[in-house]
C-alpha cells in the first residue's frame, strides 16, 4: 500500500471512529455513571473500530489515533445537546 491511499485510509477510520463514538458518548452521558449501560457505552463501539481495523490491513502503530479519536469522540458527544 502506497502513502497516500494509506493516509485516507487512516483519516478516514479515524473520521468513522469519532462518529461512532460521538453516538455513543451522547448516550454515556444521560445514564447513571459506573452502570451497565455507561460501561456498554463506552466499550460497545470497541468491536467495530477493531473490525474495521483489521479489514482495512492496518498495522497496530495506528492505534493510539484510534483511541485518540474515540476519546474526542467520548469526550465531545457528553457535550452535545440536543
Amino acid at each position: 500500500m502506497d502513502t497516500s491511499s494509506t493516509l485516507a485510509i487512516v483519516i478516514a477510520l479515524c473520521s468513522l471512529t469519532t462518529m461512532i463514538n460521538l453516538i455513543f458518548g451522547f448516550f454515556r452521558n444521560r445514564t447513571r455513571k459506573y452502570s451497565i449501560n455507561w460501561f456498554l457505552c463506552i466499550h460497545a463501539p470497541i468491536p467495530f473500530i477493531f473490525l474495521a481495523r483489521t479489514f482495512s490491513h492496518l498495522g497496530v502503530v495506528y492505534i493510539p489515533l484510534f483511541v485518540l479519536a474515540a476519546l474526542t469522540g467520548q469526550i465531545l458527544g457528553g457535550k452535545m445537546e440536543v
